[in-house]
């Protein structure tokens, strides 16, 4: 072999044993850079602010847009926290909006602010993070047939 090979296949170890040691280890600093933070002034306010674990609702954010403060679903959810407009609408009358518009799911401290009030209530209402969840994700109706006929929760990407 010549030196130039023997070098690319060094080089190539050393890239793979650096990467399964990335993978395997996950230092801080590495889970930073696969899994960014943003928006994390709006998101840890607004978590202190609804009793919530930052990392719970940043994990929903991750979950429900990847923080893509544009993000739609076929079900008609809009921005990072995925709110209907029908749920923001509700939870803005409730919280002393009077003006909710559709742009405001696309306002990542609106979206946020809402997202966090609302999955506060869902915890709150059902004193279970598993339950809180699927309630978020598929809504209240469904979790709550389920429970009430026993059945565990029956979407598969809840």
């Amino acid at each position: 072999m010549r030196r130039f090979e023997v070098a690319l296949i060094l080089v190539a170890a050393l890239a793979a044993g650096f990467t399964l040691y990335l993978w395997k280890v996950r230092p801080p600093w590495f889970e930073r850079f696969r899994y960014p933070l943003h928006y994390s002034a709006i998101l840890v306010e607004r978590a202190r602010a609804n009793d919530i674990d930052p990392s719970l609702l940043a994990a929903v954010i991750y979950s429900e847009s990847h923080f893509n403060p544009t993000a739609e679903s076929r079900s008609g959810a809009i921005g990072l926290m995925q709110l209907t407009p029908d749920t923001a609408k509700g939870i803005a009358v409730r919280t002393g909006g009077t003006a909710f518009r559709l742009s405001d799911l696309t306002n990542p401290a609106i979206n946020i602010r809402y997202g966090a009030w609302y999955l506060h209530l869902l915890l709150t209402k059902y004193g279970d993070e598993r339950m809180a969840l699927a309630a978020y994700n598929a809504g209240q109706g469904n979790v709550d047939r389920w429970r009430s006929a026993g059945l565990p929760v029956q979407f598969p990407e809840t």
